[in-house]
């Protein structure tokens, strides 16, 4: 047996019931082939079965208790992948939907995505499934306090930096970090995503959204295209959605489409990005409204009907495979030529290899969304050096991050004799590097 073969068998044989950390394994390591085959002596160093366990698996009990006075017991995780290049790295997730699969799996994909946006920071992946949808304020603060009353032994500036993801936002950050000074007593870098008023970074809320269409201008551009005129499908209508939406018009296109968990909404003219940033960050309130106040627009129960929509480009920002096969042939046929993953892992490994085979241009996710890691690295050292750079500064930055990330994963397609293919390019682009890291540590 060949041996990325061999240790996919194996993880699937030693972590049953985990397919979303399957599925991320497979994609990665089937990606990385070219490489293995040059290297023989990643074999010799079992390096693949020491990239795919994690260094350490945190688990335990959130207990809290709600405005009633009732208690409740949710499950907390840390999933610390990989420090050859630096701290842990990666976000904390609130969902019920969260379990250990799903974590190791961001977990996996986290320590790639790090390694490309060039900056010295690891691998790791947290969360809990607490749901903050219908909780109070109080219920969230207390819910956040003791989860950080367990996580603050395993973190630190330069050991491990979580950040926030789905259901984490600056809310939560900011209760968390609250508790983790309390606790500690010293006011450091340790949480990114921070407020401004209390050691963040101008630019972060954004970032993500940004780099998205940042890497995607830079495909475009290197086939003499740009964004203006046109159309474009964003599924999601979070912050990575929000401003990916944000930046696209701003470049000329027209986002005619977007989500929640509950339905799209269809808008021929243009989303009017002022009235969902109303519905969604000031009222919390649910997609739907958007066609009860906007003439001419439409809402649709269910998310999948979005991929319905002709679209040129299609930037999913919601959640794990949501642009399944079905989904994927659908946009093929009516006439799709982009697609940059906003969100984690968005689409499944039929809908990668059709994209792929059509022709189309896919940007993989630990590639093209990887501008919030990216400026919550840049947040980090502004905190090691009491710094606070201008927004312009910030975004220029994350911009050539962006671009440098595009063309170091086309480089690496070219040189391996798959050009055009940036998950594989993504994968081995990243993986080098840590790789390189590994082996210079010795077995450990």
């Amino acid at each position: 047996m060949q041996y990325v073969e061999r240790v996919l068998e194996e993880l699937k044989q030693k972590n049953p019931n985990e397919p979303e950390f399957h599925q991320a394994a497979t994609e990665i390591l089937n990606g990385l082939k070219p490489v293995v085959e040059k290297h023989p002596e990643y074999e010799k160093a079992a390096l693949l079965e020491r990239f795919v366990e994690p260094e350490r698996v945190i688990m335990f009990r959130v207990p809290w208790v709600d405005d009633a006075g009732n208690v409740h017991v949710n499950k907390g995780y840390r999933v610390q992948f990989n420090s050859a290049i630096g701290p842990y790295k990666g976000g904390l997730r609130f969902h019920p939907s969260v379990n250990l699969s799903i974590i190791k799996f961001l977990g996996l994909e986290q320590i790639l995505k790090n390694s490309l946006t060039g900056l010295p920071i690891g691998g790791g992946k947290g969360g809990s499934d607490f749901n903050p949808k219908g909780k109070s304020d109080n219920e969230i603060m207390k819910f956040c306090q003791s989860f950080m009353t367990e996580l603050y032994r395993h973190i630190g500036q330069d050991t491990d930096v979580p950040a926030g993801d789905i259901g984490v936002g600056g809310r939560e950050i900011g209760y968390l970090f609250g508790q983790y000074k309390r606790i500690r007593d010293e006011h450091v870098g340790v949480l990114t995503g921070r407020g401004l008023s209390y050691g963040g970074s101008l630019a972060r809320t954004e970032a993500t959204g940004y780099g998205l269409v940042y890497i995607t201008e830079e495909a475009l551009k290197c086939r003499g295209e740009s964004f203006e005129g046109k159309t474009v499908v964003i599924s999601g209508s979070g912050n990575v959605a929000i401003y990916a939406c944000q930046k696209a018009q701003s470049l000329g296109a027209k986002v005619v489409a977007m989500y929640d968990s509950n339905g799209y909404i269809y808008d021929k003219n243009g989303i009017q990005l002022d009235v969902v940033k109303q519905i969604k960050e000031v009222e919390r309130g649910r997609i739907k409204e958007y066609a009860n106040r906007v003439a001419g627009a439409e809402y649709h129960e269910g998310c999948k009907g979005i991929w319905t929509i002709p679209c040129d480009i299609a930037l999913p920002c919601a959640t794990q495979n949501e642009i399944d096969g079905e989904s994927a042939r659908i946009l093929v046929k009516n006439g799709v030529k982009y697609v940059a993953e906003g969100a984690n892992m968005p689409t499944d490994l039929e809908g990668i290899e059709i994209f792929q085979k059509a022709g189309v241009v896919f940007l993989p996710a630990k590639a093209a969304n990887a501008g919030g890691v990216a400026t919550s690295a840049l947040e980090m050292a502004q905190s090691s050096g009491r710094l606070f750079w201008t927004f312009e500064e910030v975004d220029a930055k994350l911009k050539n991050i962006m671009v440098n990330i595009y063309h170091n994963m086309d480089a690496a397609a070219k040189e391996y004799g798959c050009e055009g293919n940036y998950v594989a390019g993504a994968n081995i682009a990243g993986f080098i590097k840590v790789a390189n890291a590994m082996m210079a540590h010795g077995i450990v």
